[in-house]
């Protein structure tokens, strides 16, 4: 079946794309067009027009394609031949068990390896964002779940790191396997449940326990994938149309 071909898009009238006062332009238009993304406002595939975004945010092109190429490494835009920017799809069910896959193979050794590599400065920064997230519940939406989902990102980014294998730490960086979770988990309330998860980890790295990091990053990663199976099942499943 041909695909339908979806014609470029404005911006809906929209809360979060109000840009707020005095901050970096460019950084203005990411965060506006991150929210818009993540909650899903515009269709994934819908194509993105530079000039209409510009117009409808006050704004000259520059940062509006400065802002795209950012989601564009972020995971949520893509380009397309003879199509520029169009919002990235919402992964389905059977591609979300094909990133859980692939992070259950990497993650519970990048767990495994921290625990005997970490720094005191990583284990200081892993509990950091562990008490951070405890006070930033995630809400109803993107803009109310961003401080959350930032930290849970640095928390995942740094026991990666904290491994001292460049190449996980690399391969995990490039799922975006945050930003495609984001995209559903707010709908389905994962706060304290996931901060628990991390507590657990985190406490094992710290504790030097190898294995025991290896199988609550493991535990916490099944849970996750529940988790985010149940989002389709309240909405979350908005791909592109054929």
């Amino acid at each position: 079946m041909a695909r339908r071909k979806n014609p470029a898009v404005d911006l809906p009238e929209h809360p979060r794309l109000t840009l707020p006062p005095r901050t970096i332009l460019r950084d203005s238009v990411y965060e506006a067009l991150k929210a818009m993304l993540m909650d899903l406002d515009v269709a994934p595939g819908s194509r993105l027009s530079i000039d209409g975004i510009a117009r409808r945010l006050d704004v000259s092109p520059t940062p509006v394609r400065e802002a795209l190429t950012k989601l564009e490494s972020d995971g949520l835009v893509a380009t397309r031949p003879n199509a520029g920017y169009v919002v990235a799809p919402v992964l389905d069910e059977t591609e979300l068990d094909h990133l859980f896959d692939v992070r259950v193979l990497l993650e519970p050794e990048a767990a495994r390896l921290a625990a005997g590599a970490a720094s005191k400065a990583e284990v200081s920064s892993l509990r950091s964002a562990c008490a951070a997230m405890s006070a930033h519940p995630a809400g109803e939406d993107y803009h109310a779940y961003r401080d959350f989902a930032v930290l849970d990102a640095r928390l995942h980014r740094v026991i990666a790191e904290a491994s001292g294998n460049p190449l996980i730490a690399d391969a995990l960086a490039r799922l975006h396997a945050h930003t495609h979770g984001y995209r559903l988990y707010f709908r389905v309330g994962i706060a304290a449940e996931t901060t628990r998860e991390h507590a657990a980890i985190v406490e094992a790295i710290a504790s030097h326990d190898g294995p025991a990091a290896a199988t609550a990053m493991r535990t916490h990663l099944d849970r996750s994938r529940v988790r985010l199976h149940s989002a389709y099942a309240t909405g979350g499943d908005q791909s592109e149309e054929d």
